[in-house]
């Protein structure tokens, strides 16, 4: 007998390790989410986004219009929907706000004074839009590389996005194509984010 339940414990321990090596099944489907991205023309998107997604520099050209890529993480899929940042496709954005669950906004930290006052206006405008202003939030100070670049303390001073950004999910952060570690850093902080609210909206 003992002999027997030696034999019936190897045989379970042997289809355990069977189901363990060779049953696992394909994995889980990462998540995805549908973000927009907006800045001023020559903030950067385009750039940092076709970095992310391991594109050719040589390929990258200014979004006049719309463009969408679906960036690759670990954890999720961010399907990123880019738009124009020129003065007459501004007005324009917020037909494109619709389905968001999430806003990118990059501005030119090394930019004059007047586009950072421009990026300044945009930036609140889009904080306070019904359908954006219970989103999370990723601002990104793209440009630090350049001798110009403000600093985060600087940038947030100066948009005053302490009063203004209060109680809402919002990240700011420094970055630029020579550091993609930050950058990598920012965007999972914002998935996060991402997580947090769709756990939130699951509990309500």
């Amino acid at each position: 007998m003992s002999g027997l339940r030696i034999t019936e414990a190897s045989l379970y321990m042997d289809y355990l390790c069977f189901r363990a090596l060779c049953c696992k099944g394909p994995p889980p489907a990462r998540p995805e989410y549908d973000l927009v991205c907006i800045g001023l023309t020559g903030s950067g998107k385009t750039s940092l986004l076709s970095k992310l997604c391991s594109e050719s520099p040589d390929s990258v050209v200014s979004t006049t219009g719309f463009s969408i890529k679906a960036v690759p993480f670990q954890n999720a899929i961010l399907n990123v929907k880019e738009l124009g940042g020129a003065d007459n496709i501004r007005k324009y954005w917020s037909r494109y706000y619709q389905g968001s669950q999430g806003v990118i906004f990059v501005l030119d930290s090394a930019s004059s004074e007047d586009d950072l006052e421009t990026a300044r206006n945009e930036l609140h405008s889009a904080l306070q839009h019904p359908q954006l202003c219970t989103l999370p939030f990723l601002i990104l100070a793209n440009h630090q590389d350049k001798p110009a670049a403000r600093s985060v303390q600087e940038v947030k001073k100066y948009f005053e996005l302490e009063p203004l950004a209060r109680g809402k999910r919002w990240i700011l952060q420094p970055c630029s194509l020579d550091d993609m570690d930050t950058l990598k850093d920012s965007f999972s902080q914002l998935i996060h984010l991402l997580e947090e609210k769709e756990q939130d909206a699951v509990r309500m």
